[in-house]
C-alpha cells in the first residue's frame, strides 16, 4: 500500500524537528568558556526525543487512517467511534503533558542551572506542541457524540490558548501560569469526558508504541 503524500511529509518533518532538537542540545553540550554546563546526551534522552518528535506525525497518521475507514452506519456506532477516538487522543495529550511538562517542572528540571535542563526544555517543547494538536483532535472527535460535544464546547478557548506554549517551553520562557494552563485544560478535558461516559486515562507515547 502506498504511503500518502501528507504522511511522507510528516515523516520528513519529524526528521527535521529531531535534527534541530539534537543540534540545539549539541550546542549546549559543547565545551568552551563562559562557564557553560556540559550536559550528557544519554541513550534514554535520545529515545525520548525520537519518540516525541515522531509522536505527532504518528498520531496524525492514525487519524488519517481512521478517517479513511468506512464510517459506522448507525447513530450508536458513530457515537461509540467518536468516544473511542476522543479517549485515545485526550489520553495521549494527558500522558505527554504530565510526563514531559508537569512532572519535570515540579522536579525543578526547567530552572536555570538544573542538570539536564536543555534537554528537559526540548522535550517539554515537543510535548507541548504534541499535546495541543492531540487536544484539538480530541475536540474534533467529540463532535460525533452529542453529550460529549456539549461537555467539550466550553473548553475550546482553553485548548486554543495552549497553541504557542510549546515554543515558550522550549525556550525556557514558560512560568507557573503556563504550566498551570496545561494542567487545568487537561483536567477539564478529563472531567468533560467522564461526564459524557468517555473516561480518559494518561497514555504516554513511547518509542515502542510509535514504532509498532
Amino acid at each position: 500500500m502506498s504511503v500518502p503524500t501528507s504522511v511522507r511529509f510528516r515523516r520528513a518533518l519529524t526528521a527535521v524537528v529531531l535534527s534541530t532538537a539534537l543540534l540545539a542540545g549539541a550546542t549546549a553540550c559543547g565545551g568552551g568558556g563562559g562557564g557553560t554546563q556540559r550536559e550528557e546526551l544519554s541513550a534514554a534522552s535520545m529515545g525520548e526525543l525520537a519518540a516525541l518528535a515522531a509522536a505527532e506525525p504518528a498520531a496524525a497518521e492514525a487519524d488519517e487512517l481512521a478517517a479513511a475507514t468506512p464510517s459506522p452506519s448507525t447513530s450508536a456506532e458513530k457515537q461509540k467511534f467518536a468516544k473511542t477516538r476522543f479517549v485515545a487522543n485526550a489520553g495521549l495529550a494527558a500522558g505527554a503533558t504530565y510526563q514531559w511538562i508537569v512532572k519535570p517542572y515540579r522536579a525543578g528540571k526547567f530552572k536555570k542551572g538544573a542538570k539536564g535542563r536543555t534537554f528537559a526544555l526540548i522535550k517539554a517543547g515537543l510535548a507541548g506542541a504534541f499535546a495541543y494538536n492531540r487536544l484539538k483532535a480530541a475536540a474534533d472527535n467529540a463532535k460525533g457524540d452529542p453529550l460529549l460535544s456539549k461537555a467539550m464546547a466550553p473548553l475550546t478557548a482553553g485548548i486554543e490558548s495552549l497553541k504557542g506554549l510549546g515554543t515558550k517551553l522550549r525556550k525556557g520562557q514558560a512560568g507557573d501560569a503556563d504550566i498551570s494552563s496545561f494542567d487545568d485544560v487537561i483536567n477539564s478535558v478529563k472531567e468533560a469526558g467522564k461526564s459524557a461516559g468517555a473516561t480518559v486515562t494518561d497514555k504516554v507515547p513511547s518509542a515502542s508504541q510509535l514504532g509498532g
